[in-house]
């Protein structure tokens, strides 16, 4: 074989609808500079309407491309196994009334949700518990203990999550961000498992 190319393909990829999908679109291409600019434009798929809105190439398609173009061409695949191309159509505008809805369900669902907790583990009973042993004194609101502890459930809340509005405190991920980390992940081999054709073939016996 005259030469070696050694080819990543991407996790997951966005494409327009009706676009032709090359090679350079969907994987990291290392080769002899002589060959890497036809190979990069080698066309993989061509994305259309029956193909709705995700797409999976696998290895296998893209080896076989390339084999059927490049015979001569030494094949060395590095990474995932399969592509996910996500056809991204035109987005609906969002609705200014929908979302007030939305942030008022959130928001009062929240609030709520905090307040029957406290009144679950007796919260306010605590307060006035350790005001009474700090002070001696018998006190219905404590204040002292109550005010800093909402400022500090507020500050909590903002540090967990890492995030004020769209500033990000820090590099480290939030838990939210992980657990959704993981979902996409999750999601991403179900959708490889259930529309990838050539792992479908092998789990139906045909």
């Amino acid at each position: 074989m005259e030469n070696t190319a050694y080819i990543r393909l991407h996790h997951r990829v966005l494409v327009q609808p009706n676009q032709k999908i090359y090679l350079h679109d969907i994987a990291q291409i290392i080769v002899d500079p002589e060959v890497k600019e036809p190979l990069s434009k080698l066309i993989i798929y061509e994305a259309s309407e029956s193909d709705r809105n995700i797409i999976i190439i696998d290895v296998i398609q893209v080896v076989q491309e390339i084999s059927r173009h490049f015979p001569k061409l030494g094949i060395e695949m590095l990474g995932p196994t399969q592509t996910i191309v996500e056809v991204v159509y035109k987005k609906k505008k969002y609705s200014l009334p929908l979302f007030f809805i939305t942030w008022l369900l959130l928001f009062f669902g929240a609030a709520l949700t905090i307040m029957n907790f406290h009144e679950d583990v007796g919260m306010e009973a605590v307060h006035q518990k350790i005001y009474e042993i700090m002070t001696g004194r018998k006190n219905e609101k404590p204040l002292l203990f109550q005010i800093p502890y909402s400022i500090g459930l507020g500050v909590g809340m903002i540090l967990f999550f890492n995030h004020v509005f769209k500033k990000r405190l820090n590099e480290e991920p939030s838990p939210l961000e992980v657990e959704m980390f993981n979902y996409q992940q999750d999601l991403d081999q179900y959708v490889i498992m259930h529309e990838n054709k050539e792992s479908m073939k092998k789990i139906d016996g045909h």
